[in-house]
């Protein structure tokens, strides 16, 4: 069992630094939520009195956004720190005391994706850059608030030339970026760590494979380490994608069905569920495929199969000082206990912290492909 808990504030403009005493004992509870390929957010709760120094910020704001106010909430667990949202304030709100009680101070967050989101480069040209090269470009502007890129080239870059054409931004930085991913079945987010100030900006497949968190223990008497557990199998969901491929040679279109299983993306359910559409169905995924380079219509399809695989959905929540460390969202755990249907591994979806005085529970959601653990016993993890 994890004894204690450290919880660590940083708030300010561009670097922020560590809060006074006085604001962190104001601090009435935290929630953060993490989505494995979506914008995470935050939000605080402050218990602030007249005097306090929380109240004086907002008056001098005028009650208006900060949105370049960053804030950082680090989580020290087992001596090891977890930097759970690096973002900046998107709004705050107060609401007076009632009875000489205390007024309430809320703050609310995103990551460090609000600020890309902001303004609009409609036009801005690329001349003779691959998206890879485009992504890096817009990201450098971003370095100023710690964010190192990390780009995994597609398979099929395309360098275009510019007496054919020039490629020009479309949208706020954010979501040219997002665009450039799904062109070539890619994902975008931001991961803060592995310390305060320094952020992972990932542009690449999204990836199912990797290091094995502790596994949640359900109804196992003394070992037990969650709270609640359930689980829906989605059969409905499960689709093989189709991709039409252009052949100007013989000018036919080639329908080719992508199977949801890949290197990237391996079955983590010994038993899959029969596609709804294996009685044939000719309507393609995206209808922006057809002309495209073989091996990017393929990546495509796949990053397509891969979501509509997921069939087996778990909802939980846990105790953090019960299960011993801090579950991540974009990693694999294993389940045990609930039976052979549900046992194994799966993928952390999405995470949701909510931390206050004395307590510190998470809420999850995880998926998987199948049902049955494909692997005999889940292997002893734990944490460092």
């Amino acid at each position: 069992m994890l004894k204690s808990i450290q919880l660590s504030l940083m708030i300010g403009p561009i670097v922020p630094l560590t809060v006074p005493r006085v604001v962190l004992d104001s601090l009435a509870d935290v929630e953060v939520k993490v989505d494995d390929v979506g914008t995470s957010g935050f939000q605080l709760h402050f218990s602030i009195d007249k005097q306090s120094p929380l109240q004086i910020l907002f008056l001098l704001t005028g009650g208006a956004p900060l949105l370049f106010m960053r804030v950082i909430v680090v989580a020290t667990a087992n001596g090891v720190s977890n930097v759970l949202i690096d973002g900046v304030i998107t709004n705050h709100q107060i609401a007076p005391g009632d009875k000489g009680s205390n007024s309430t101070l809320t703050i609310t967050g995103k990551d460090l994706t609000a600020l890309m989101n902001q303004s609009d480069w409609s036009g801005f040209p690329f001349p003779a850059c691959p998206a890879e090269a485009r992504v890096a470009l817009i990201l450098a502007k971003y370095a100023i608030f710690g964010i190192i890129p990390l780009i995994i080239p597609s398979i099929m870059i395309d360098v275009p030339i510019p007496t054919d054409q020039i490629p020009s931004q479309q949208g706020t930085d954010l979501e040219y970026i997002r665009s450039l991913a799904f062109q070539v079945g890619y994902v975008f987010y931001i991961d803060p760590g592995p310390v305060p100030g320094v952020n992972k900006a990932y542009w690449g497949p999204q990836i199912k494979v990797g290091p094995i968190q502790p596994s949640l223990n359900g109804d196992m008497d003394a070992y037990s380490n969650v709270e609640n557990l359930h689980f829906t199998f989605d059969q409905e969901k499960n689709r093989i994608p189709i991709v039409y491929i252009y052949n100007p040679e013989s000018g036919l279109t080639i329908p080719i069905p992508i199977p949801p299983v890949t290197p990237l993306n391996p079955p983590l359910g010994a038993i899959m569920g029969l596609p709804t559409n294996i009685m044939g169905d000719l309507k393609p995924t995206r209808d922006d495929v057809a002309k495209r380079p073989i091996p990017q219509a393929i990546m495509m399809g796949l990053a397509e199969a891969s979501a509509n695989a997921e069939g087996v959905t778990c909802e939980g929540s846990l105790d953090v000082t019960r299960y011993g460390g801090i579950l991540k969202a974009r990693q694999l755990v294993g389940v045990r206990g609930v039976g052979p249907a549900f046992d194994g591994l799966y993928y952390v979806k999405s995470v949701t912290h909510k931390i206050k005085r004395g307590e510190y529970k998470q809420q999850f959601t995880l998926t998987r492909n199948g049902l049955v653990s494909t692997l005999p016993s889940l292997p002893n993890v734990a944490f460092a």
